[in-house]
């Protein structure tokens, strides 16, 4: 029987081998997505491959090779797989495609253009339909900054043209080890991406053409120059990231919440307000309508820093949970290869990733299929250092040119049931530098942003404070007793659920009051409100030195009743602070009218 499989696998090979530059093969097992080839030829792991059905073909990478039978997922909906299918294996990993025009597009995992791809097939998107990234009709303004007889290396910069608002540098392709002595250069003008700029040979005096694009394996970093310790603050206009939890720029972070914590919420205001160049947006396996949302809000907001549609600065990774669960993963590193490129040029990236635990998911099913020994909750043993890979190609990289570059890393996790003992979110908060855990309750409550700041952390608040400590003295220290206050005051909540308002003494009382005052004005903000939902760290300065004053106010109470309605009249005054005009008349007189409600 076995002997009789292998001739009819074998069968026809002959024939097309001649055809082929490759490896060729036919499948002889299906699990899903998983199939089974049995192959002819050389081939190696992660190697695309090409699946011929119905007239189509589709696109899968091969992840095990066992003998001559290699194991490839399909990056598409796999019906009508039948034994014998015809597969081709194209020499190449899976690549992103890098050049100017990636900016304001939307791709999916495997970086097809899903504009084009509408445009071409209509809205209900066929399989192996595959188009070219980049736009090869538009032409691009090129400048060369390199003449015959330069020399040049990987990452070098042949001459730029400008994307949007931002100077885009032509560089060597960084597949291209070795030096390069260039002989011809193209004069400035207007060309087409493919267009031969440069020609240049190397040290055996072989020929080399340079074009304005390039190519890259999307699982292997893309590095060129000194990684160097993150050390510029990343302002997000939240107050609660930038004054308890801050981010530092080419740092990473993590956002777990349960289902209605405002993961998605807090990804969106990240990736209007966040002081970078670029945004590079992952939905990984998130549901349709919270794209369709996206895809729709984008394009009509306006970048607070520039003025600029938000989208001009924006790349979107597209895949939804009704997609192929196998192009989970090829979206999260699609999206890394493209922030890394921008990084590349001196940019500051940050990159969004919704949501890992849906990756992972992904790589459970695979590993399940694969016959994996599982680890816990069945997801692959080496869950940990697949996470711990991903984050780590974030960082700040110093240029040889002199100019720095950075990618920030956020990733939101899903844990179910909002449980964050699990494995993913596990993994996760041993390799980032800021955990920003989403509360439901806090949720439920109408506190927003849901960071619950009593299990939050940021490892960066010792130097995004030394570089606040210019402007404000022991900025660390009073966050630190920020902290101690919202601590101090839910310890007292506790007592107080046990013995009532009563049972406590005033002393209490005030404290708990002061960590409520904290928690309501300062630590939520309102998304709807003009002033209110960006916050930049200028007006957070003051703001929170007022609240420093609060906590260092003595209040001498007669009693309980007199505190409660005194605070109540304070809260909605700070408050309402948050609503006006930063620097405006009616600000300024309303800040006044605390500071002197605070001195009686």
């Amino acid at each position: 029987m076995k002997n009789a499989l292998k001739d009819f696998i074998r069968t026809d090979l002959n024939l097309i081998k001649d055809f082929a530059k490759h490896a060729i093969g036919k499948v002889v097992q299906a699990f899903g997505n998983l199939l089974h080839v049995e192959f002819e030829g050389h081939i190696r792991q992660g190697e695309v491959a090409m699946v011929e059905l119905e007239g189509v073909e589709l696109k899968a990478e091969v992840i095990e090779i066992v003998g001559s039978v290699a194991k490839i997922q399909v990056y598409e909906d796999t019906r009508g797989i039948r034994l014998g299918i015809p597969v081709r294996f194209t020499g190449d990993l899976l690549e992103a495609e890098l050049g100017p025009g990636l900016l304001s597009s939307i791709f999916d995992g495997l970086q097809n253009p899903l504009e084009d791809v509408a445009k071409e097939s209509g809205l209900f998107l066929p399989r192996g339909v595959y188009l070219d990234p980049i736009d090869r009709l538009r032409k691009w303004n090129f400048e060369p900054r390199v003449s015959p007889g330069s020399i040049v290396k990987r990452g070098d910069t042949l001459g730029v043209t400008h994307e949007n608002r931002f100077t885009h540098k032509v560089m060597v392709p960084f597949k291209l080890y070795g030096s390069y002595t260039i002989h011809w250069v193209i004069e400035a003008g207007s060309y087409e991406v493919d267009t031969v700029i440069a020609k240049g040979r190397d040290d055996q005096g072989r020929e080399v053409e340079f074009t304005m694009l390039q190519k890259w394996p999307i699982k292997n970093g893309l590095l060129q120059g000194e990684k160097i310790s993150p050390f510029k603050r990343m302002e997000t206009g939240s107050r609660i990231i930038d004054t308890q939890f801050p981010i530092m720029q080419g740092g990473t972070f993590c956002t777990p919440g349960p289902f209605g914590a405002g993961k998605t919420v807090l990804q969106h205001h990240l990736s209007k307000y966040s002081q970078v160049d670029i945004v590079v947006a992952v939905a990984c396996g998130e549901r349709a309508g919270e794209v369709v949302e996206l895809l729709k809000e984008f394009p009509h907001l306006e970048d607070p820093y520039t003025g600029d549609s938000l989208m001009k600065r924006t790349i979107i990774i597209c895949n939804t949970s009704s997609m192929p669960v196998a192009a989970r993963e090829s979206s999260i590193y699609m999206g890394m290869t493209i922030a890394e490129f921008y990084r590349q040029m001196g940019l500051n990236v940050l990159l969004l990733a919704d949501s890992t635990s849906r990756w992972a998911q992904a790589l459970r099913e695979i590993s399940g299929r694969l016959e994996e020994i599982p680890g816990d909750e069945a997801f692959p043993v080496y869950l940990a250092s697949r996470i711990a890979q991903f984050y780590e190609r974030a960082g700040v990289v110093s240029l040889e040119e002199g100019s720095i570059g950075s990618i920030t890393v956020g990733g939101a996790v899903s844990p179910a049931g909002g449980n964050f003992e699990e494995p993913v979110t596990q993994a996760t908060l041993n390799v980032v530098g800021a955990f920003l855990g989403l509360s439901k309750d806090r949720s439920d409550a109408r506190k927003f942003p849901a960071i619950d700041p009593l299990i939050s952390w940021s490892k960066y608040l010792n130097g995004a404070g030394a570089e606040l400590e210019e402007t404000v003295d022991s900025w660390v220290e009073k966050v630190k007793k920020g902290e101690q206050f919202l601590r101090a005051g839910d310890e007292i909540r506790k007592r107080m659920e046990v013995v009532g308002e009563e049972g406590i003494s005033i002393t209490d009382l005030v404290l708990f009051l002061k960590a409520e005052l904290y928690d309501f004005c300062y630590l939520q903000q309102n998304s709807f409100d003009l002033q209110d939902r960006y916050c930049p760290i200028k007006r957070q300065i003051p703001f929170f030195l007022l609240m420093q004053k609060i906590f260092e106010t003595t209040f001498p109470f007669k009693n309980q009743e007199e505190a409660r309605e005194f605070f109540l009249m304070l809260q909605n005054r700070v408050k309402n602070l948050s609503f006006l005009p930063f620097e405006s008349d009616d600000y300024k007189q309303a800040f006044l009218d605390i500071e002197r409600l605070l001195e009686k």
